[in-house]
């Protein structure tokens, strides 16, 4: 009979990791563990205030699958049982470890998709002061691709600044929402300036109609504006891209889905993270071979990975072992 057991795990953060919308120096995430005939599946999750997530109300969450599971509740009944989110997140991936720990078949194969490869993943420079941001960049202009956390007020400063600091990188943005209808055009001109490959969420979700009207010459990316596949229908025209987050989608079984939906209506794939350790980012390298864009640096931002890690040799990632998921 399926034992389900949640734990919320602290991770601290290099330094701190800021956005416009905050700052934080650890990492708290949740993990279901799934233990059935000496097997045992995991998944992370990372609660995220913005969609209405706590900790507590994840794990609680969480805590009451229990009884479904050991009644013999699965990952293809999920979606009818759990809405999108941290909480399916976790016990998705979990079944699918379980799942491939089992049958003693990869992750990859039981999906049907392709072994994962080493791919290079966007480093990430937290919102800062322009002086900050350029020295930061500086430390890690040996990196192919940096992500810069923008903030609004003092964003053509800050992207000129990064862009001294690493004149060799490839660079994408990262708004949070935090742009306006009156302060746009000058940042997208700015990060043109820049030579900025993608920008990511620039206006609040739900207030963007107005990026199916704006002149741009880089592709804008749907972060907080895009969860699962319902949500496509209003990305037309406003948005080039999309950011899948197994956290946003609720887990692997819809992140897979969502690639495939959304690459045939044209949107490029970026396939991003929460900060989180190396178990959240592990079931995401499935569907990071599709993608334009791979952003699964959250155990680079972390003081120490849980064990065993992903291995990271600079800013590339390999596949996961299967002792980690998978």
């Amino acid at each position: 009979m399926p034992r389900l057991t949640v734990a919320v795990e602290r991770f601290p953060i290099a330094g701190s990791f800021t956005i416009s919308r905050g700052s934080r120096t650890e990492a708290v995430v949740v993990v279901a563990t799934i233990e059935d005939g000496g097997f045992r599946g995991r998944g992370e999750c990372v609660p995220y205030a913005r969609y209405g997530e706590t900790v507590e109300s994840v794990a609680a969450t969480l805590e009451q699958q229990a009884g479904w599971l050991a009644g013999g509740g699965g990952r293809f009944d999920l979606a009818e049982r759990m809405k999108p989110g941290a909480a399916r997140n976790a016990l998705d991936c979990a079944l699918w470890d379980l799942e491939a720990k089992r049958t003693g078949t990869p992750a990859h194969e039981l999906a049907g998709v392709a072994a994962p490869r080493p791919v290079t993943t966007a480093y990430t420079l937290s919102l800062g002061e322009p002086e900050a941001m350029e020295e930061a960049a500086r430390a890690a202009s040996h990196r192919p691709l940096l992500k810069v956390k923008l903030g609004g007020a003092g964003d053509p400063e800050r992207i000129a600044a990064v862009r001294r600091g690493a004149p060799d990188s490839r660079l994408i943005v990262d708004a949070n929402e935090a742009w306006s209808p009156e302060t746009i055009r000058d940042n997208l001109m700015a990060c043109s300036a820049a030579g900025v490959g993608l920008i990511e969420q620039p206006l609040p979700a739900g207030d963007d109609g107005l990026l199916a009207e704006i002149d741009r010459t880089i592709p804008i990316c749907a972060d907080e504006s895009l969860h699962d596949r319902a949500g496509l229908d209003a990305l037309a025209r406003r948005y080039d891209a999309i950011n899948i987050k197994l956290d946003k989608a609720g887990g692997l079984t819809e992140a897979l889905k969502l690639a495939h939906e959304a690459r045939a209506r044209g949107f490029e794939i970026m396939v991003g993270c929460m900060v989180g350790s190396s178990l959240a980012m592990a079931p995401a390298m499935l569907i990071a071979h599709h993608a334009a864009y791979v952003d699964l640096d959250g155990p680079l931002l972390l003081a120490q990975d849980r064990e065993p890690a992903l291995r990271y040799d600079g800013s590339t990632v390999h596949p996961p072992l299967p002792e980690l998921w998978g």
